[in-house]
């Protein structure tokens, strides 16, 4: 019987199993910080990996299908709440973690190099898989998360059996960003960005960071109605004491205009040649997206090469997961299906 492309990746991760979880992996540790025998209720938890100690919610059995929902700036995980709870009901094993920066998440050296660049949210991803030992999941995403997700799936495809992306094919192309202006409504709505490119900018982040991130949700999703509560208790995250270092070298480095982490060089500049993802793929577009709105052609489709999927969602903002939850589950019992139809486990 004919092997495709996907079947062979497949073949090849099971086969060197040993060899996709690192010596760093072998040492790692899961610490539980609650303890429940409730699948509904989700547990707390801290796993080691060579740089980090990443803070995480996960949910769900553990027999179930592995789902990693990724957040984005300036939010964290408790965007997914709602679409966590439809996917434990569904009997899947739901893993949210805090991003490098975020929350519990922490360097565990003081001497670690601050990046929140494209590389290093991927590489994250890929880490927290090997330390939990899981060979393949469904990345979801959208903003940072997004990124993240979409370097994990172009540099480690065997890795991933799905990837539902909310702001397309989100690898950032550095030179271009470096040499070529965007246009004056890109550059309006970006005007944050800027903004971070300056001291003023890390100082206003610094000072004012609960203000500035309210700001952003409200401005990038105009139709969403969060509560303070909402709100305050994501805000709690951006306390972290590396939350302004890592985002501001990343809003700097994707315009090169901060160096990167000597230690992603060389997965920067396989990303720097835009590579395909081969994963089965959506995109769920926020149609009132205020920052990112999307493009009525899908300019990027060709950087995927599997099943692939794009819709719009009419009113839903920048931040799809809290604002259209039922659609994210959607696409993602869909994803399960088309690939389970391929032989994917």
């Amino acid at each position: 019987m004919r092997m495709d492309r996907r079947d062979c990746l497949l073949g090849g991760a099971m086969m060197s199993m040993q060899r996709v979880f690192t010596p760093s992996v072998l040492m790692a540790h899961i610490t539980p910080r609650t303890n429940s025998s409730d699948t509904m209720q989700s547990r707390q938890l801290t796993v080691t990996t060579t740089t980090l100690e990443i803070g995480y919610e996960e949910s769900g059995p553990a027999s179930g299908f592995p789902v990693v929902l990724l957040h984005g700036f300036p939010y964290d995980i408790r965007q997914y709440d709602s679409a966590r709870d439809e996917l434990v009901r569904s009997g899947r094993r739901v893993l949210v973690p805090y991003l490098r920066g975020y929350g519990p998440t922490r360097y565990r050296d003081p001497h670690t190099f601050r990046s929140g660049q494209q590389a290093a949210l991927g590489k994250d991803v890929i880490d927290f898989l090997d330390a939990l030992r899981i060979p393949r999941a469904v990345l979801v995403g959208y903003d940072w998360g997004g990124r993240a997700a979409c370097v994990a799936a172009a540099l480690w495809p065997e890795r991933v059996r799905g990837l539902i992306s909310c702001n397309g094919y989100a690898i950032q192309n550095i030179a271009k960003n470096a040499s070529q202006p965007p246009s004056p409504l890109a550059a309006y709505a970006r005007w944050y960005q800027s903004y971070f490119n300056t001291e003023i900018g890390r100082l206003g982040l610094e000072q004012t960071r609960k203000d500035f991130c309210k700001l952003l949700w409200k401005l990038w999703s105009p139709t969403w109605r969060f509560t303070e509560e909402e709100y305050q208790r994501t805000a709690l995250s951006f306390e972290n004491p590396d939350f302004v270092a890592t985002v501001i070298q990343e809003y700097r480095h994707r315009y090169a205009n901060a160096p990167g982490d000597p230690a992603f060089a060389g997965l920067e500049a396989r990303l720097a040649e835009q590579p395909q993802i081969v994963a089965p793929t959506i995109i769920l577009a926020g149609g009132a997206d205020g920052v990112e709105p999307p493009p009525s052609a899908d300019d990027s489709r060709d950087r995927f090469t599997g099943s692939y999927k794009r819709r719009i969602l009419p009113e839903v903002g920048h931040c799809v997961p809290a604002e259209a939850p039922r659609e994210i589950v959607a696409a993602i019992e869909t994803l399960l299906r088309i690939s389970e139809g391929d032989g994917g486990s």
